[in-house]
């Protein structure tokens, strides 16, 4: 089993029901076993592109997927979201990143690991930051301390609703 930590994003919609219906696809993927959900931050959108503000989270999970076919599973749950790649840095009904893979540093067309741009944007640092522990804990802060307050971030609750909360067995 690997550890891995994604990050989720959604700007369009519902963004804490598209958060909570891609963290639910997630944990019904049998080779995916989520361990832990940051709470829920809205964030400023970055790019350029104006448009709204996003909903953002971060998620710790354990999987025996390989990292290619885990952003398969990622790419099917955007698209069963409506996620559509119009616009570089668009909104989005959904955003699923893979940030950190075990140690693993993988660089192909299709797949950066770690993400080539999570030490610049704080919607993806402070909500890791919460489910981190050890090495990587150290690592994300350090990072945030170089990136500084240049973003506008509010943690705003969790992604569930306690009443809704259920958890994988």
């Amino acid at each position: 089993m690997y550890d891995v930590y994604l990050s989720l994003g959604a700007n369009l919609g519902d963004r804490r029901l598209a958060l909570e219906t891609a963290i639910n696809a997630l944990k019904n993927v049998p080779e995916i076993n989520v361990q832990q959900i940051s709470s829920l931050y809205q964030t400023a959108p970055v790019g350029g592109v104006k448009q709204d503000d996003f909903y953002n989270c971060a998620l710790y999970l354990r999987t025996s997927l390989t990292p290619t076919d885990l952003l398969v599973k990622l790419h099917q749950i955007e698209a069963a979201g409506k996620r559509q790649r119009k616009i570089h840095w668009g909104p989005r009904t959904i955003d699923l990143d893979i940030l950190v893979y075990d140690d693993l540093k993988i660089q192909t067309k299709s797949l950066t690991i770690p993400h080539s741009q999570m030490h610049r944007r704080s919607f993806v640092l402070v909500p890791l930051l919460e489910i981190t522990t050890g090495k990587l804990h150290k690592q994300t802060l350090i990072l945030l301390q170089r990136l500084g307050d240049q973003q506008r971030i509010e943690k705003i609750g969790s992604v569930f609703n306690e009443a809704d909360r259920v958890e994988k067995n």
